[in-house]
């Protein structure tokens, strides 16, 4: 007998001993999730930045600390800025209308007396031109009064038009000197970078003496207590994800736990780069200790099941056939599945035996 008679025998023995692989459905519950993974974030963190260049001068906090809401962070130079100020104090001291008030008094004195000597020069002039109905006098005194009531009268008009500029005039500077003092203010207050938020200070990035400008993070902010889950789902996932949806959630700083959480805010825009959309998700009862930037892994449960007619998903073929163990092939109809099993929803019961595809 040949060597290949002896190999071939070995592999028809083997061939025929080989095991069918059989199972039948079983009643089981079952939930339908999305994988997602993502990091967490402190609520309301942010990047601090200056919104002036310069010299840091002086720094008024520590990475850990608790900060207020307008607490210092630290201090830029700003020598010149203070110089700014001093000259908008100055200017608006000067120009306060309070002060003024004597130049439009006068101005008012002096529509005052217009106003007199013109009603004096009307007076006169009725006067003079009842005088001259009755022949007395001469016209050349009519026109002479005539004259001077209208002279008068233009005097009195000019003094109350220059006594409503002098007082719009002092009105504007009074205000312009002021704003210029707020603006001076507000400036000399960007030399110093206030929190925005309370929270606890994560990150510092910048030491007395260095130079910061409008383009790099001072500080990392955020909530030392609440914290939001971003997560990147798939588009080809994302119309599935609702508000208020259950997602467990697993750290790997905490081992073999599991922690529950809500979707609460999903990004309407997808990153293009990615394929992916950014959706958030709030701690019900969050771990003891939690850190920015921290990874995780979830699964969003979109529903749940339970004796939910089940099979291994490695007895589907086609996506909706099964083999029964006579070798008969089914069509079903599928519902709820997980990365193990599916459900059958019709087409074969718990009584029925299948096999495995052969692969």
């Amino acid at each position: 007998m040949s060597k290949s008679l002896f190999f071939i025998l070995p592999l028809i023995f083997f061939s025929c001993k080989k095991k069918v692989e059989k199972i039948k459905p079983s009643l089981e519950s079952i939930t339908e999730s999305i994988y997602a993974s993502g990091t967490v974030k402190s609520k309301d963190q942010y990047q601090v930045f200056s919104s002036v260049n310069g010299i840091v001068e002086n720094v008024f906090v520590q990475e850990g600390d608790t900060v207020k809401k307008g607490t210092t962070l630290l201090s830029i130079s700003n020598e010149t800025q203070k110089l700014n100020r001093e000259n908008a104090q100055l200017s608006a001291a000067f120009s306060d209308f309070n002060v003024n008030k004597g130049k439009l008094n006068e101005a008012a004195q002096l529509v005052t007396l217009s106003k007199s000597k013109m009603k004096n020069d009307s007076l006169l002039f009725a006067r003079q031109k009842a005088l001259w109905a009755q022949n007395i006098g001469t016209q050349v005194e009519v026109e002479q009064r005539g004259l001077a009531f209208e002279n008068s009268k233009s005097s009195y008009l000019s003094s109350i038009v220059r006594y409503n500029d002098l007082k719009r005039q002092l009105n504007f500077n009074s205000s312009q000197s002021k704003k210029n003092l707020l603006i001076s203010d507000k400036l000399e207050g960007d030399y110093s970078v206030k929190s925005e938020i309370d929270g606890i200070v994560y990150s510092l990035n910048k030491s007395k003496g260095e130079i910061v400008n409008s383009q790099t993070a001072i500080a990392v902010i955020g909530d030392s207590k609440n914290f939001i889950l971003e997560m990147q789902v798939d588009e080809y996932d994302i119309l599935k994800i609702k508000k208020g949806l259950r997602v467990l959630v697993t750290l790997d700083s905490y081992k073999g736990q599991v922690f529950e959480a809500l979707v609460s805010k999903i990004n309407p825009m997808m990153n293009e780069r990615s394929k992916t959309f950014l959706v958030e998700a709030e701690f019900t009862e969050p771990p003891a200790v939690l850190y920015p930037n921290t990874t995780f892994e979830a699964n969003i449960v979109l529903q749940s099941k339970k004796n939910a007619l089940l099979i291994p998903r490695e007895y589907l073929s086609e996506d909706s056939i099964v083999t029964k163990s006579n070798g008969d092939k089914v069509v079903i109809k599928t519902g709820m599945k997980d990365f193990k099993k599916i459900e059958i929803i019709s087409g074969i019961s718990a009584s029925d035996e299948l096999i495995k595809p052969v692969q």
